[in-house]
């Protein structure tokens, strides 16, 4: 199932990173808002827990967020100021990274690294920015799964229409919550408008001659 937000200021910023003229910094500081602002999104998927605190009027027992039943996983570059605002919100959820690299002339990704923590019982919250051809979340999904996570949903910036035809084919059961999605794909398998290459602009990666 999709859910695509369709909260003002989460627009704001996804056409604020759309602008060439931000620098890196802001790009990334960017990114990690978003993230947050996205997070409330999310109310049915983040787990819940009943814990005791002591207040001014002494110990009593409010409901909080159940971190220790959360994972937070990305794919690097692009995800990395992603799952650094998820540990602001939640410092003792766990972390995970995978990498993946596109080929450049099949148009398609394949995993080189991972780093994965114990997922058994936990909720596996997928972030990255794009979806464009769906092959990166395909990849990673069908791999967390066989970690054997209680749940996993993904939580994106922007996509194309085609990538999230195709992760639905694949996965039909996966949740998306996104907070745009663009026209479509351009022959070189990026989205229009877009936001450029969400790894380059976040870290000034200067593409090899």
């Amino acid at each position: 199932m999709i859910h695509e937000s369709t909260h003002p200021l989460v627009k704001h910023f996804v056409n604020s990173l759309r602008d060439l003229q931000i620098d890196a910094l802001r790009f990334r500081h960017l990114v990690r808002e978003l993230t947050k602002v996205m997070m409330p999104e999310l109310d049915g998927v983040l787990p819940r827990t009943n814990r005791s605190i002591v207040t001014w009027q002494g110990k009593k027992s409010f409901e909080f967020i159940d971190e220790d039943r959360l994972l937070f996983a990305t794919i690097l570059r692009a995800g990395m100021p992603m799952i650094e605002a998820a540990g602001e919100l939640f410092p003792l959820a766990a972390s995970g990274f995978l990498a993946m690299k596109r080929n450049e002339e099949t148009k398609k990704s394949h995993l080189y690294y991972d780093r994965i923590p114990e997922c058994r019982g936990k909720t596996v919250i997928l972030l990255d920015v794009m979806v464009a051809t769906g092959g990166s979340l395909i990849d990673a999904v069908r791999f967390l799964r066989q970690k054997g996570p209680e749940r996993i949903v993904s939580l994106n910036i922007i996509g194309a229409p085609e990538g999230i035809r195709a992760v639905e084919e694949v996965h039909p059961d996966l949740e998306i919550y996104i907070a745009q999605i663009d026209e479509r794909l351009n022959a070189e398998k990026f989205i229009l408008p877009g936001l450029g290459d969400a790894g380059d602009r976040s870290y000034n990666t200067v593409e090899k001659q």
